[in-house]
């Protein structure tokens, strides 16, 4: 059974560059985390990559820029955002059958970035982009980039909301008191990221983003970025939301969820229950995430669905939501 990831990430020299010229480890802890073994996997997209992907049972990358993307870069990552974008097409034209590729966007100037993804899908061959939370002040939410979601709507491409650390008051005030070390990944990859991420989901939900745009279609990861199991306490926001439907409609209509490497059956037995399993979507969250025996191919084989909805999870999902089937 042929088995796609959707959130496996990336990296290229210049935009760790622009991440130091910029400062972004002063500000973002994760930019430091990029190092090492983890930063040589994320640079990689030639052969120690596909070996690894062997190694796991994963046939396909559907790639994307890690965080925090270009989000925090002024109107120097419109052009950045090409040069990103041409080298992961490139990447995907040498090994076609083994990636994919979500655009990055310059999100710091909207209507670039409407206009990059519009380049990336009808030139580049993209299956859509992944957003990395707020762009500098402004949340998703923000007026100024329903442009680009609008643009996603028409060419009929995800957008995949991803974790991103949360401002530095937020740190402060709900992170720390610990180690830097501790502080630092309790704010990121150990909570914080997760909240920011489902908060941004529940930000465009609330804002009427999907009622102005009914067949826009959004990805969250690690099974729904933990609001995906709080629908019944968002239900309550349906008494004074004054959206079309109910908060849970969105998630059913508009949301697909990802494992993001967190292989446990309970957890996908939970999403598919809110969403259904024709929203389910497999990730490993490469490099991050991955771990040795076959790990990909020896969760998907225990996961408990039927053939059928197995079959949509590993591949089927997916190909439908790009239109590849």
């Amino acid at each position: 059974m042929k088995l796609i990831g959707v959130e496996e990430h990336f990296l290229t020299v210049e935009v760790r560059q622009a991440w130091r010229d910029a400062g972004l480890a002063a500000t973002d802890p994760i930019v430091a985390f990029h190092s090492g073994v983890i930063e040589a996997r994320l640079l990689d997209l030639a052969e120690a990559r596909l070996a690894l992907m062997d190694e796991t049972g994963l046939d396909v990358q559907v790639l994307s820029l890690t965080t925090p993307a270009l989000h925090d870069l002024g109107r120097e990552s419109v052009d950045l955002a090409r040069r990103t974008n041409d080298a992961l097409a490139a990447a995907v034209a040498r090994h076609p059958t083994r990636f994919q590729a979500m655009a990055t966007l310059p999100m710091a100037v909207p209507e670039e970035a409407a206009r990059e993804l519009e380049r990336c899908v009808h030139t580049l061959g993209f299956k859509g982009a992944l957003l990395c939370g707020k762009a500098g002040e402004r949340q998703l939410d923000d007026p100024a980039f329903f442009p680009v979601f609008q643009t996603a709507e028409a060419l009929g491409v995800p957008m995949f909301l991803h974790p991103r650390t949360p401002d530095l008051a937020v740190r402060q005030a709900y992170y720390s008191g610990f180690s830097p070390e501790v502080d630092a990944a309790f704010a990121t990859y150990g909570l914080g990221w997760h909240y920011d991420a489902g908060i941004q989901f529940l930000r465009l939900v609330l804002a009427g983003t999907f009622d102005r745009l009914p067949n826009l279609q959004v990805i969250l990861g690690h099974w729904g970025e933990l609001v995906l199991f709080y629908v019944e306490r968002l239900a309550a926001l349906d008494r004074v939301s004054g959206l079309a439907h109910p908060i849970a409609t969105y998630m059913r209509r508009n949301l697909y969820v990802t494992a993001s490497g967190m292989f446990h059956p309970h957890l996908l037995a939970r999403a598919a229950d809110i969403v259904g399993p024709d929203r389910l979507l497999f990730s490993t969250d490469f490099p991050y995430q991955y771990r040795p025996g076959h790990d990909a191919r020896k969760f998907l084989n225990h996961c408990g669905l039927a053939e059928q909805d197995k079959a949509g999870f590993a591949h089927g999902n997916w190909q439908r939501l790009i239109g590849a089937e």
